[in-house]
This record gives structure tokens, sequence and C-alpha cells, in this order.
């Protein structure tokens, strides 16, 4: 029998320089990892970036790959938010480009409301919200926006942060 796959959260913190991403997805990629979502970006201190990447693989892999991960050079550390264990703070963004006439902007302006998403441009006949917001609840704003007809969409994929003051074991 297969083991079960499940969508996991890796983020790394790494050292900001030249490669690094290269050799973080090259390394997923390799291993025969789809990588479902990609964010990589600089932290509050200029020498380290945080990447954070989604990937489905049954427990296993997954720990194969986060031992491989956590070896590479600049990786300082590797932590896989998708075990129960480990407490976390996820984010995504969603920027969206709605179809609306006059009749129709009140009601997407509304939806968007409930959701406490931001809209950001209004045109004749477009609206583009942005919404941040789990995947869950991107799930749900979706499901309601899209009968007004989505004409775009650019969505940033997730972000996450340990909960709480449990600090990260450095190599």
């Amino acid at each position: 029998m297969t083991p079960p796959k499940k969508k996991h959260t890796l983020s790394a913190l790494v050292e900001n320089k030249f490669g690094v991403l290269a050799r973080v997805a090259g390394m997923l990629s390799g291993r025969g990892f789809n990588i479902e979502t990609l964010n990589v970006g600089p932290t509050h201190d200029p020498a380290f970036s945080r990447i954070t990447a989604t990937v489905v693989a049954d427990d296993a892999a997954l720990d194969r790959c986060v031992k491989a991960l956590d070896k590479l050079i600049n990786v300082i550390t590797v932590q896989d938010f998708s075990r129960e264990e480990v407490e976390h703070v996820a984010r995504e963004l969603i920027l969206c480009k709605v179809k609306c006439d006059t009749k129709t902007r009140t009601e997407i302006i509304e939806i968007a409301s409930l959701f406490r998403a931001k809209v950001v441009d209004v045109a004749h006949d477009t609206v583009v919200i942005e919404f941040t917001g789990n995947e869950n609840k991107i799930a749900a704003f979706l499901e309601l926006i899209s009968p007004y007809g989505i004409l775009a969409s650019a969505r940033t994929g997730a972000v996450a942060l340990p909960r709480g003051l449990k600090k990260a074991v450095k190599k």
C-alpha cells in the first residue's frame, strides 16, 4: 500500500546569497517533489532570507527531504509546519480582478468586506480585490466571488512562521 501524501509547508531560513534559491528549488525538484508554491523574501535581518515552499509528499519522503535541505550550504534552519506539534501562523495573499457592472459592484464590495478584503482598484467594468488569509478562507472567498466572473488572479502561496518564543535551532 502506498503511503498517503499530504500537503506540507516548509520554511527555510537561509543566508541571503546568490544561488541559494536555485539550490533549494533544485534539490526539491531533483527529489521528485512538485513545488506547488514557492516564496522567498528578506527577513528583518538583511543577511537572511526566508524561503517558504508548499509540496505534496508522504511523511517518509518529506523527512528525507527536510534532512537534505538542512544539509545544503547557506541553509540555517528548516521547519515543516505541517506537523501537528508545530504551532504556526500561515497566510497567503491573492489579488483578484472581478468583472462587474453598476448592479453587481455593490454586491462584490459587500462580499469583500465580509472577508475583510480590500478593494484596491475600481473601474467601470472591473474591481480588483486584495485578500489575505489561510488557504481555507481564500477558497471560501473565491467560491463566493467566482460567479461574478474572475478575469485574472495572482496568488502568493503560503508564508508561515512558528507561534510563540520557540527558537529555531541553528547549525
